[in-house]
Formats: structure tokens, sequence, C-alpha cells
């Protein structure tokens, strides 16, 4: 047993990775899932990595100082982080967010000590459905205050420290799967994370396979963007290019519903007791699509990325 920690940040990281063997029972399908359980990290989301990663590299390269206020927009799981790191170490958290995002992760900052600044959503958008449109208006706002604080602009969509944050995750995820990943999966928010896992995987071994996963009808790294169509799955499928992803590590695209990935999210629950959000499903429902196709037999690496209580005030889990 490892002794007692002094910050909370020292808990972030090496987390678990989970076959799923039972799903494989349950549904049959060939080869096997590695889901890497992010969502066992303090703020129970994978954002944990970068909140630490990109302050950390922030302070080493001086454009962070000493009590500056940091400023990040986001669709929640990175305000949440960001809050708990900046709380941990000292520093005020302004977090820029639509109001199309669940209630939970806003009540969250602010238990954590960050402002809230909610942004109205583009005319025509649902609630619980964060577009592309939507985050262009919450960027703006992120813009000006930037501009009027003085903040340290955290700017997950833009900075490449986002993606080298995930670097260590799938570094775990080779060891853990004592090398046996075959193929990656992930849904693409930012892009951080697909282009975390991409590098570092495709450095162990370039023969690795990284799927895009995006939703149906905002898939535009796929190519098959339906003008007006909305979804549900938070924090990403933003259906436009993404600043940090390098489309060259992409080997192939998987498309999801919405409805397929929280029935995913239902089954995981009930059946691994793995409790997670919608993207975490679509990541799962991504890899049985493709393990039913050209990745037959194989062993897939996914993320769970963050946990179902952040979706409690939607209805994902009422059955």
């Amino acid at each position: 047993m490892e002794k007692f920690i002094t910050c909370l940040t020292q808990a972030i990281g090496k987390t678990p990775l989970l076959r799923l063997d039972k799903l494989k029972e349950h549904l049959g399908y060939e080869g096997h899932i590695y889901a890497k359980l992010e969502y066992l990290n303090p703020t129970s989301s994978k954002k944990d990595r970068i909140a630490l990663g990109m302050i950390e590299m922030a302070e080493q390269k001086g454009l962070l100082k000493p009590g500056q206020p940091v400023l990040e927009m986001t669709s929640g799981n990175t305000g949440t982080a960001v809050a708990m790191v900046c709380s941990a170490k000292g520093y005020p958290f302004i977090c820029v967010i639509s109001k199309g995002n669940s209630v939970e992760r806003v009540r969250m900052i602010k238990a954590l000590g960050g402002q809230v600044v909610l942004v109205d959503q583009a005319q025509g958008s649902q609630k619980g459905q964060v577009s592309g449109n939507d985050m262009e208006l919450v960027a703006e706002v992120a813009d000006r205050l930037v501009a009027e604080t003085g903040a340290f602009y955290f700017n997950q969509f833009h900075n490449q420290d986002n993606s080298a944050s995930h670097e260590p995750a799938a570094l775990e995820m080779w060891v853990q799967s004592l090398g046996q990943i075959q193929a990656f999966a992930d849904f693409i928010g930012t892009g951080g994370t697909f282009m975390g896992y991409a590098r570092a995987l495709k450095r162990l071994n370039p023969a690795i396979r990284c799927y895009a996963v995006e939703p149906h009808g905002c898939a535009h790294y796929k190519g098959e963007v339906i003008p007006g169509i909305s979804h549900t799955i938070q924090g990403g499928g933003y259906a436009k290019d993404m600043e940090i992803v390098d489309r060259e590590y992409m080997d192939g695209f998987i498309t999801v519903t919405c409805d397929e990935s929280a029935e995913m999210c239902q089954l995981l629950a009930k059946v691994e007791g793995v409790f997670s959000g919608l993207s975490s499903g679509a990541n799962v429902v991504a890899a049985i699509k493709q393990m039913k196709d050209t990745e037959r037999g194989n062993h897939f690496g996914i993320v769970i990325n963050d946990c179902g209580l952040k979706y409690m005030s939607t209805d994902l889990f009422c059955m």
C-alpha cells in the first residue's frame, strides 16, 4: 500500500484497465475490449489528466503565474477537473459553459470554488444538446473575459499540451494489456484523448489502428454531416475540424447513434458494474461494431471517459 498523499493531484492517473469479459459473454462478439477506467480519477473523468498536465506545463513555461486566474470554456468535465486542480494549487478559476450542459457539472464546479459564467445556447439549439454553434458563442464570451481579467487561458481546444497530457494514460493501457492492444477508438471532442493515445500507441506499435468515433449525422471527419441534426452525446461531435487533431492518425471512422450510446451505458452498468456517461457508451459501441467487421477477434482499447452521476438530471438512466 502506498503512503498518504499531500495533494489531491497526486491521485490523478494510474487508473485500472478492465477487460469487458462479462459484456463479451452477454453479446457474443469475438475478441476482447479493454476499457481504461478514467472515470475513477478524482473528479470522475479523464479530464483530470489534462487539468493537471496542462497547468503544470504552463507553470514550467512561465505562462501561469502564482495567484493568476485560470479561465476555460468547456462542456463540463474539463471545468470540474480544472476547478479541482486550481483549488488544490491555489489558483482562482473562471469557467465559461453553455446552458445546454447538465446541471451536475455546473454545481460541481461551483462547489470546487470555481466561478461559472453560463452562456445562452444558439437559436434553435436544444437543452442537453450542445452544438458547434453553441460552443462558438461560449468561445466569444471566453475570449472577452480573458482580455478583461488577464487570466491564463487553459484553451483545451487549441493547446497541443492537451493531447500530450493523455499520452501517459496510453502507456498505462499498453503495459496493463501486456502489449496486446491492436486497435483503439475514441469519441472526438477536442480530439486530445484520441491524439494522445494514437501518438503513444503508434510509437509502441505502428501497426495499431486508431478509429475516430462520431455521432450519426455529425460525423465531420467521416464526411457525413446532416444539416440541422443534433445529438445528446455531451462533450464532442461538434461537426467541425478540431485544431489539435491530425487526420493522419485516423485509420478509420465509426459512427454511433444517441440511442446506441445510451443503451450501451445502461448495459455496461447492469452487466459490468461500470456506471458511465454517453461518450463512454459510444466508445464501446464503436469497438463492437469494428470487431464485427475488420477487427474481428482482436484486442481493442477504449476509454471510459466519465461517470454516470454527471447525467442524473438527464433521461439517460430513467428506466
